[in-house]
């Protein structure tokens, strides 16, 4: 009989295994299942911060459209890199650390726009390991998140301030990599702004209405539901 108690040991196991690795990181989030409100941390740099938006940034707005039964908390740092040999790595601020703190149900990253830079970007065979590295702090924090990692907005024309859209674009097959290796859910940013340039002025920073297309692109992968 031991072996039969075994298969079924082996079997409970493996099905509690596929319906994790099966499970679709796009589903929308039930707050239902949530005690209190469900905490999310955007994590990013300037654009995230909300340079350029007059005090709207795109998680300002997230919060009022996603409504009272969630905590939107911005930790944007401007002119900060995902990779840790970047001139200003987001893995040193205390904005990092405050995010982390606030054990968050969702964890939104939208990092390396600011690595595209020349003095970043010259180690870009680094970035896909510094992000995977980025993503487990979160995945291993008691809350257990739900992560969700961001093509990041479009830049416009040839660029400002050494940040330019070829950068952008070596970047997303590898943001699409990690997401479906790690089975992590994607928000495109880039897609919600790539027909709009006019929102982007400075050609790197959506402005407020930049910054509402963002939100509305995050509700409808949080909630499955368009925003308003």
């Amino acid at each position: 009989m031991k072996w039969k108690t075994h298969l079924l040991a082996f079997w409970g196991v493996s099905m509690m295994a596929s319906q994790v690795l099966g499970a679709d990181p796009m589903e929308p989030i039930d707050t239902a299942k949530y005690e209190g409100k469900v905490k999310v941390a955007c994590v990013g740099d300037s654009i995230t911060q909300g340079a350029g938006t007059k005090g709207n940034p795109y998680p300002k707005q997230l919060q009022e459209m996603l409504g009272d039964k969630w905590e939107v908390g911005n930790f944007g740092v401007s002119g900060r890199t995902l990779m840790d040999k970047g001139d200003f790595p987001y893995s040193k601020e205390k904005k990092y650390q405050d995010a982390l703190a606030m054990n968050p149900n969702v964890v939104i990253i939208m990092l390396g726009t600011n690595d595209t830079k020349p003095q970043n970007w010259q180690f870009k065979d680094e970035f896909e390991a510094d992000y995977k590295k980025l993503i487990k702090s979160f995945q291993d924090l008691e809350s257990k998140p739900r992560i969700y990692i961001c093509r990041a907005c479009p830049v416009i024309g040839n660029g400002a301030f050494k940040i330019t859209e070829a950068g952008i674009q070596e970047q997303i097959p590898i943001v699409d990599k990690i997401a479906k290796e790690l089975g992590l859910g994607v928000i495109d940013m880039h897609a919600a702004l790539k027909n709009t340039p006019e929102l982007i002025p400075d050609k790197v920073h959506p402005n407020a209405a930049g910054a509402r297309k963002m939100a509305e692109a995050a509700v409808a992968v949080l909630t499955g539901k368009k925003a308003g």
